[in-house]
């Protein structure tokens, strides 16, 4: 597919992208609406991903392009130094109302590797103001993705995204994953072995010791890194370990929040409750940039009644509680509640699951992995060439329509959470397909 004649693509330093081979053969997506992009070149492209895990109320949805037109002509900006405005107040206060467990205060940011950063440096300031400022060690796990951020990267544990830029944060150490492929393989949910492995943290408290360590942040469901689901027992056991050792428990719920696995957070579909939450992309269905930090009333409190400084957190945007944002964020929480998407998500889970195992026997494949509305299909390696077969598999399934996610030999999948069981259907034909084409 040549490029447009009347876009020059030369100014454009793409993120996460073979900018050379992107602009050589670029895919362009012009319009989108319900399930559907719209290509450049006039087709129509189902979207097996959300976007970037992100538009989960589907596209195009008329009451958030209205609510954002109405505040930008009503508002286009306001600052939250020392200044407010009722809407960041409204939609801190929507949200808090199904957020989990007793994480009902909220500082908002605009991204998931900000929330991550915000909640990182809260952590430790938290440590601080009550009167344990030795806690200052974080502890993530390896393939854990959680953003871009110095911080993010730091605790993150995807080696590309670690190996270019330095040492990182200091005072940071990582746990193993639970991909155990060999005793896991084709689970449907969550797989039986590995909870044991939630047992590093304790390793880790013997190395360091409990009284230098401030807290661990994980994913719920590690999505970036090709769908590593958890465990039965696993994030229970860490949950255990971190109240005996008086740790902070973060969950990265940048991915599984709003619906993804079928509850409004993972923190809910697992039952286990952790002290900070990060939220981003479905917070305001990818229209507007925008993210958020949950935190327990416990370390909300701790901040208002022990800071001896006027400004409890030395920390904030520019574009934190963005009117825009805020006026998205609103109109996407109403179609989740109004349209019961999160339980729409949950009632066609199994369908979803049943899809996604229908292609255990399709060329290549060695594993697949599900959980909610999320599935991972993963492919053996081509001879010599990582990533090269899956990358095939995506072009393939563009072509016929369909987009997808890769990430190294790991196709990964979130559809709008609006998704029908046709829809289910094309995904996963288009990938047969494509995989009996690819060599």
């Amino acid at each position: 597919m040549t490029p447009p004649d009347d876009i020059d693509m030369n100014a454009l330093w793409m993120p996460f992208t073979s900018n050379r081979a992107f602009k050589t053969k670029p895919k362009l997506l012009t319009a989108a609406k319900g399930m559907f992009y719209t290509s450049h070149d006039g087709r129509q492209i189902l979207d097996g991903t959300a976007g970037l895990w992100c538009v989960n109320a589907g596209h195009g949805r008329e009451e958030i392009t209205n609510a954002i037109a109405h505040q930008a002509a009503q508002m286009d900006f306001a600052h939250s130094f020392n200044m407010g405005h009722p809407l960041a107040f409204q939609f801190a206060d929507r949200l808090a109302r199904i957020t989990p467990y007793d994480l009902k205060r909220i500082f908002l940011t605009n991204s998931g590797s900000e929330s991550v950063d915000t909640a990182l440096k809260i952590a430790l300031a938290y440590q601080r103001v009550r009167g344990q400022g030795t806690k200052t060690r974080l502890i993530g796990r390896e393939r854990a993705y959680h953003g871009v951020g110095f911080g993010g990267i730091s605790v993150g544990g995807i080696v590309k995204n670690r190996m270019w830029f330095g040492p990182g944060l200091p005072g940071t150490d990582h746990i193993r994953h639970t991909h155990l492929p060999e005793q896991n393989r084709f689970a449907k949910g969550q797989p039986e072995h590995g909870a044991d492995l939630a047992d590093d943290l304790e390793r880790l408290v013997q190395l360091h010791d409990a009284s230098n360590i401030a807290a661990v942040i994980v994913e719920p469901v590690m999505g970036s890194t090709g769908v590593l689901v958890p465990p039965k027992g696993y994030l229970q056991r860490l949950r255990a370990l971190c109240d005996t050792y008086d740790i902070l428990l973060i969950f990265d719920e940048v991915i599984t929040g709003f619906g993804r696995l079928g509850a409004g957070f993972g923190s809910d579909f697992f039952g286990v409750r952790p002290d900070i939450i990060c939220l981003a992309k479905g917070l305001t269905n990818a229209c507007v940039p925008a993210g958020a930090v949950a935190v327990s009333n416990r370390i909300y409190d701790t901040f208002m009644q022990m800071s001896e400084t006027p400004i409890e957190l030395f920390h904030g945007y520019t574009y934190s509680g963005h009117p825009l944002a805020c006026a998205a964020g609103i109109a996407t929480l109403d179609i989740y509640e109004n349209e019961g998407l999160f339980e729409r998500a949950a009632a066609i889970s199994d369908y979803w699951q049943d899809a996604m195992h229908s292609l255990r026997d399709a060329h290549h494949v060695i594993d697949i992995r599900n959980i909610g509305l999320i599935g991972g299909i993963e492919l053996e390696p081509r001879p010599n060439a990582p990533t090269a077969r899956a990358s095939e598999v995506f072009d393939r399934c563009y072509d016929k329509g369909v987009m997808i996610r890769v990430t190294g030999d790991i196709i990964a999948l979130s559809p709008p959470l609006i998704i029908e069981k046709g829809h289910i259907d094309r995904i996963a034909d288009t990938l047969r397909t494509a995989l009996a084409e690819t060599h």
